[in-house]
């Protein structure tokens, strides 16, 4: 268990049974890691390191496991991370962009081995396969950088997506098309009418210290590593500043391969095995790892591994462990996923980085939503190449179980090679005056009592007119987590609240451009700007968008895009009773109560008159279902060759509520069957899933 995360109960709590405190951790946990999945892999912008999420996800994993009946479908043990930005076009996967599960030792590695091939046992049907199969696994460099999809339709690059969150990324097409060593065009007589490339957009180490010494000089703000800046350069809407740039693209797998007369859609008859694959994407052009190698055995794959950690550091790219991919690529078939991660393929992660260090201060920072965070000021240290000066201590519980002290020497690590995070604390080098740390059980800003909620482990100042509050709640406002006005910066948001221009959200748009010309370093394109992107966010904001700006506790973007799709307006939602709340999905009296509190102050339903009455009163877009549909709430699956282009009845089914899964399963409730169906079709009938002709689809629809 992580102990930064670790339960305990809020004080005058009444005694719990253990089933009741292990289903209210359950859902901390659900929404904990469901934030940092956005964190991650949304906005680059991690609050804790990979060792700590996957410790926080094992967590959830063993409590769902002991109450399954609490599994919901939205659970992160359920679905991979990530959400598509909202300034960027979006555009489906044909098929999903898996996550991989992570393993940190060899013993870890052996049983993912043993579980696959018990389910290979079980499942496999083809009489040229034998368990055997199961010895011989493809290794690559598990690379630090952004995944991304190129597709290719008779053999030019046709368009590029981000992962996303596996089911639909962003199209970075434009972006993809200015790194050199990605192929435009893949040549003549090919195999195949369309190929889609899956790899890795990252950044060489040479080209990012580059990079940061060039920001420094324009006095822009740096990257914290390579991975971040590929990120961020991918994502740029000025191509020619990605052009700039140095980006890579190394590939490692393949997603849809069309092969007239083929029955899959894989590309199995061409690629039998990883090895082969690879070979192959090599031959058409595409940049592969170099320190790739096939593993025979188990003691392969550990020496592979162990070779990897060993010359890290003097590869040209960061990587932070090894995957492991089935050579059998129709083996792999056989093992196909879970509803999160390939049962072929596995991630083992390096163990972190560390050093030594003296801590100077402890500081406390106060968040948006008023939570108070212990900080480690420490004494500058290189770690594995980053200047690393602070830690994040989390809350009040680790500075207990770590017992860390001014003027301590700690072992800190960049787990993940990320955040900075303090492992333990030497007590031999501990002074002898060195105090413990008394965590503060009230605002260090505005001084008003802090407390703890059931459930969360966290101090948190629940003064909304609080300074910090403040300013965080306008930061969070105009961020890419709000409403993405890209011409506010956070250090202006600063300088307006400092000097008491602005006080809320609603006065950022009564700043003119006469005022901010009058603060110290603002030019009149900057100023221009300032105003013309907040005139832009009243025109283009949409509801959900608006509500997840808002920062009301607990209202994540997802949540956000439940409730604009249920209520027309911001009017309605602040008026909706709070069993109605209740009835929309993943919303429970926890959040209910919190959308409550937020409109029932009076100074919120001031700021959101004012907001109104300046023109920002966004309108529900989405379309809605009607809740008789056939196809409300239904898994949906499309196979073979259909009179019109897949997308168009994808849409329509969506559109009638359904929701489209990328592979059978048995929670597939329809398959759609066009001609040439192959291996899909086999493994629905096995399973029992109804299937449906194109006709009887529409039909449906009727």
């Amino acid at each position: 268990m992580s102990k930064q995360y670790s339960f305990f109960e809020t004080e005058n709590t009444p005694q719990q049974t253990q089933e009741e405190k292990d289903k209210a951790r359950l859902e901390f946990l659900k929404s904990e890691l469901k934030r940092h999945n956005r964190l991650y892999h949304t906005f680059d912008n991690p609050e804790i390191s990979d060792h700590e999420y996957d410790m926080l996800y094992k967590e959830l994993v063993s409590l769902e496991e002991k109450y399954p009946a609490l599994v919901t479908k939205d659970s992160p043990t359920q679905k991979i991370g990530g959400e598509v930005l909202p300034y960027l076009e979006k555009a489906k996967h044909r098929q999903r962009m898996y996550g991989l599960d992570n393993v940190f030792s060899q013993a870890e590695y052996e049983d993912f081995i043993q579980k696959g091939k018990n389910y290979f046992s079980k499942e496999n049907t083809q009489k040229e396969l034998s368990l055997a199969t199961m010895d011989t696994w493809w290794a690559d460099p598990k690379l630090d950088g952004l995944a991304a999809e190129i597709v290719y339709e008779n053999g030019e690059l046709v368009q590029a997506l981000t992962r996303g969150d596996g089911e639909e990324g962003e199209v970075i097409t434009s972006a993809v098309k200015t790194i050199r060593n990605v192929p435009q065009h893949l040549g003549h007589d090919l195999p195949f009418t369309r190929l889609e490339v899956r790899g890795e957009v990252l950044m060489l180490k040479r080209d990012f210290e580059a990079l940061n010494k060039k920001q420094i000089l324009l006095k822009q703000k740096t990257f914290a590593n390579p991975r971040n800046a590929a990120a961020g350069t991918l994502r740029q809407l000025d191509t020619r500043i990605t052009a700039e740039r140095k980006l890579i693209f190394l590939a490692y797998n393949v997603g849809q391969v069309l092969i007239p007369g083929a029955a899959d859609e894989s590309g199995l008859t061409l690629w039998k095995t990883q090895q082969e694959l690879m070979e192959a994407l090599s031959k058409l052009g595409f940049a592969v790892s170099k320190e790739s190698s096939l593993c025979h055995t188990a003691n392969d794959a550990f020496s592979f591994c162990e070779k990897m950690e060993q010359i890290r550091d003097s590869l040209p790219y960061e990587l932070d462990g090894v995957v492991y991919k089935l050579n059998s690529r129709l083996a792999q078939q056989v093992l196909d996923f879970t509803a999160r991660s390939p049962r072929f393929a596995i991630a083992w992660k390096f163990s972190s980085r560390k050093a030594e260090t003296l801590l100077k201060a402890i500081t406390i920072q106060v968040g948006r939503t008023g939570v108070l965070t212990p900080v480690a000021e420490l004494e500058p240290v290189s770690i594995g190449g980053v200047i690393v000066s602070r830690a994040t201590l989390h809350n009040e519980e680790e500075l207990r179980n770590l017992d860390v002290r001014v003027g301590d020497t700690v072992l800190v690590q960049r787990a993940g090679d990320v955040i900075p995070d303090i492992l333990s604390v030497n007590l031999e080098k501990r002074p002898a005056n060195a105090e413990e740390f008394v965590f503060p059980h009230e605002c260090p800003v505005c001084h008003s009592k802090a407390v703890r909620y059931k459930g969360e482990v966290a101090w948190r100042c629940v003064n909304f007119d609080c300074p910090a509050q403040k300013v965080q709640g306008i930061i969070h406002f105009a961020s890419k987590a709000g409403l993405d006005i890209s011409g506010i910066g956070e250090k202006w948001i600063e300088k307006l609240v400092e000097i008491g221009r602005v006080q809320n959200i609603a006065d950022l748009f009564t700043v003119t451009e006469k005022e901010l010309l009058a603060l110290e370093g603002m030019g009149d394109i900057s100023a221009q700007k300032f105003v013309d992107s907040l005139k832009e966010a009243k025109e283009n904001a949409t509801l959900a968008r608006f509500i997840a700006s808002l920062g009301i506790r607990l209202v994540g973007e997802q949540t956000a895009k439940t409730l604009a799709q249920a209520f027309e307006n911001i009017d309605e939602l602040a008026h909706a009773a709070e069993d109605k709340l209740t009835l929309l999905p993943d919303i429970g009296p926890e959040v209910a109560g919190s959308i409550k509190q937020y409109f029932g102050s009076k100074k919120k339903q001031e700021i959101l008159a004012r907001l109104k009455e300046y023109g920002l009163d966004p309108q529900r877009q989405e379309k809605v279902i009607a809740a008789d549909s056939v196809l409300t709430g239904k898994n949906i699956l499309f196979t073979g060759t259909l009179s019109k282009p897949r997308q168009e009845f994808e849409k329509m089914a969506e559109d009638a509520g359904a929701k489209l899964l990328s592979a059978v399963s048995k929670n597939l409730n329809y398959l759609v069957v066009g001609e040439k169906a192959g291996s899909k079709l086999e493994k629905a009938q096995k399973l029992g899933v109804q299937t449906l002709t194109e006709q009887e689809f529409l039909d449906l629809l009727k």
